[in-house]
């Protein structure tokens, strides 16, 4: 899917060019994800530190700003402290899907597109507003 073309236009929230598909939060071990796959897609704030205390701290830090988070997107999302990826690595994440749509069908890339795009964007500003109040967490 050639999404980045859907966003290229867009810039950040501070008024420069960014690359959404690989979003860079200038924060080691925390990343934006989107994904799209046969059944959903879905956009994340994951927390991959190695030290689970440290994740710990960051989630609850985030935690903090939840009622921030859900106002600048219009909607609340999922929050888990302890996921597991594919390896058995364990992480923490923030996210929303749109289940039953499939990237691979051209007809329902408005769909996905509609339901990331908006959601970056917002995530992004969010993003410029919070993050020197994690600084320390860095």
């Amino acid at each position: 899917m050639a999404f980045g073309r859907y966003l290229a236009p867009y810039n950040n929230s501070e008024g420069r060019r960014i690359n959404w598909i690989n979003y860079h939060t200038g924060f080691k071990y925390v990343y934006f994800r989107m994904e799209a796959d046969q059944e959903q897609a879905s956009l994340s704030i994951e927390l991959m530190h190695p030290d689970e205390f440290l994740r710990e701290l960051f989630f609850d830090k985030l935690k903090s700003f939840r009622a921030m988070l859900a106002g600048a997107l219009g909607e609340e999302w999922n929050w888990e402290q302890e996921c597991f990826d594919e390896t058995g690595k364990k992480f923490a994440r923030i996210f929303i899907a749109l289940k039953g749509v499939n990237v691979y069908n051209q007809n329902e890339w408005p769909q996905v597109i509609s339901f990331l795009k908006p959601r970056i964007i917002a995530l992004d500003r969010f993003w410029n507003e919070v993050k020197d109040a994690v600084e320390e967490l860095r």
